[in-house]
Order: C-alpha cells, then sequence, then structure tokens
C-alpha cells in the first residue's frame, strides 16, 4: 500500500518537498512566501499533489491554488488530515 511507504506529511516534508520542486533549499522558503514567485508552476504543483494524494492525502488543487503559500499549503493539508482521521 502507498501510504505505508511514504513517511507521513508535515510542514517539514512539504517544504522539503517543495523545495525539491523550486530546486531550492528548503530554507530558502519562508511561510508567507508566494510559491509562484518563487518559481512554482502548475505542472510542478500537479506533480507534488498527485505525489502527495498517492501517498494517501487527499488536497483539493483549487483550494491549494487559492492559498499558495507554504502556511496556506499546510493549513489545507491539516484539514485534509482531520477530516480523514475523523471519517
Amino acid at each position: 500500500m502507498a501510504e505505508a511507504m511514504n513517511p507521513p506529511m508535515t510542514r517539514e516534508r512539504m517544504r522539503a518537498d517543495l523545495a525539491r520542486a523550486l530546486r531550492m533549499g528548503p530554507e530558502e522558503i519562508e511561510g508567507g512566501d508566494d510559491l509562484s514567485d518563487l518559481g512554482l508552476d502548475s505542472m510542478r504543483a500537479m506533480a507534488l499533489v498527485l505525489r502527495w494524494t498517492e501517498g494517501g492525502l487527499q488536497l483539493d488543487f483549487g483550494e491549494l491554488a487559492e492559498r499558495p503559500t507554504l502556511d496556506g499549503w499546510w493549513a489545507v493539508a491539516e484539514r485534509a488530515m482531520a477530516k480523514r482521521a475523523h471519517g
């Protein structure tokens, strides 16, 4: 099962995945930085969402697009994880 093979989603894992996609160091991404200003385009964003979805985290791409920051994406992920945990 894919979920068991992937580490649990954490804010730092999300930051690291974003940094890898943007070819930069995780420390270069601040919580309020606009991800598109850092170079995240829709194709890279979709690839990240697909990877996270395959790992068991169901995220709404439209909701992420409305909040294009690490802080915004993490808030969406926390809600998705809470929803999954509570059925």
